[in-house]
């Protein structure tokens, strides 16, 4: 019998004993780079957990320098330009948040360093979020120039509350490790060399519980996210409306060029 998870090339999928399932994101050495590929991989790999029976629970975690870096800028820049990617990356878009939360197997995830774009969606939409005192949780929508889309809308107000969510989606401020902890963004925080065996403490604790119980209660709390997908669909339809327009433009450059960006101060409605 093929293994589900053979044919993922951007996702390192790795079994341990008592069903985990760990997800490896990236390379050594590397910030993980969510291209075309594991943008697509990103959105397909929940319903393969929740389809192998072999799988408890799953540990999502990134190699290398940190847990995740965000879009690949070609990618965002094709976006612009191509009617065709933009609609097929708002579809994988829309189908990582709903693929995680709707995934029966409960998912552990171990943040550290920048953690940044489709890799934090499935970062902070976990189960159990475990992040480095010193990790740097990022939503950078505004500032590349348009909407907090992918999970922000959906879930950083239920975490962390209103007010804190406005501010740093708004900003694009960074949230240590430490901080998103106290401010309950994540479920715990810390030190980084301990950050794996938690993970993997808390993933054997799911996976040789009671499996029904665990699943049933995860699927009960996350009814509140899914009331929150009208919000989510809102956020997500105004992210894409964003990269037809101008400012997305200016993000792309600046963030090229290593600059602040200069947007026009003038808003189009």
């Amino acid at each position: 019998m093929t293994d589900l998870f053979s044919k993922y090339t951007s996702l390192h999928c790795k079994r341990h004993p008592e069903g985990i399932l760990e997800i490896v994101m990236g390379a050594p050495g590397k910030l993980s780079t969510a291209d075309a590929n594991m943008h697509r991989e990103l959105a397909e790999v929940w319903r393969d957990v929740d389809a192998d029976p072999d799988v408890r629970v799953a540990v999502i975690r990134g190699e290398g320098k940190g847990f995740s870096a965000g879009g690949d800028l070609g990618m965002v820049a094709e976006m612009t330009q191509d009617f065709a990617v933009r609609a097929r990356v708002w579809r994988e878009a829309r189908d990582l948040v709903y693929n995680v939360i709707n995934c029966s197997k409960p998912v552990v995830s171990a943040m550290h360093g920048p953690a940044v774009g489709a890799g934090l969606v499935a970062g902070l939409l976990a189960d159990v979020s475990i992040a480095a005192k010193t990790a740097r949780i990022i939503d950078g929508h505004t500032r590349l120039g348009v909407a907090a889309g992918d999970h922000a809308a959906i879930v950083w107000p239920l975490l962390c509350g209103m007010a804190k969510a406005k501010y740093y989606l708004l900003l694009c401020d960074p949230v240590s490790g430490e901080e998103a902890e106290r401010i309950g963004l994540v479920s715990l925080a810390v030190d980084e060399h301990d950050l794996l065996p938690k993970a993997f403490e808390v993933a054997k604790r799911l996976a040789t519980g009671s499996q029904s119980a665990i699943r049933w209660t995860k699927y009960s709390l996350n009814n509140w996210l899914r009331m929150a997908g009208p919000a989510f669909d809102t956020s997500l339809a105004l992210e894409f409306l964003g990269f037809s327009g101008p400012d997305v433009q200016e993000g792309i450059a600046s963030l090229r060029g290593k600059r602040p960006p200069s947007f026009d101060p003038q808003c189009p409605f």
